[in-house]
């Protein structure tokens, strides 16, 4: 056999194993994670929001004072 075709051999070996473990990894993987929709962070959720302490003078929009509405101007 002349050399090309004994590199080609080895490249397509060297490929199929490459692709059996690269397979064995991800249904190992894929075993791991059925039946669970989590993901992956742990630790415990906390979805309230997070308290910032603003600047002397700076409030939140939501906490200004309520403006009223103008009365209208009859001409």
């Amino acid at each position: 056999m002349s050399s090309l075709m004994i590199n080609l051999f080895l490249a397509g070996f060297a490929y199929i194993i490459l692709i059996y473990f690269v397979a064995a990894m991800t249904k190992n993987s894929l075993k791991k994670g059925r039946g669970s929709n989590d993901d992956g962070d742990g630790g415990v959720e906390n979805l309230s929001p997070p308290k910032i302490d603003l600047p002397p003078g700076v409030i939140w929009p939501s906490d200004s004072p309520r403006k009223r509405k103008p009365e209208p101007v009859d001409f």
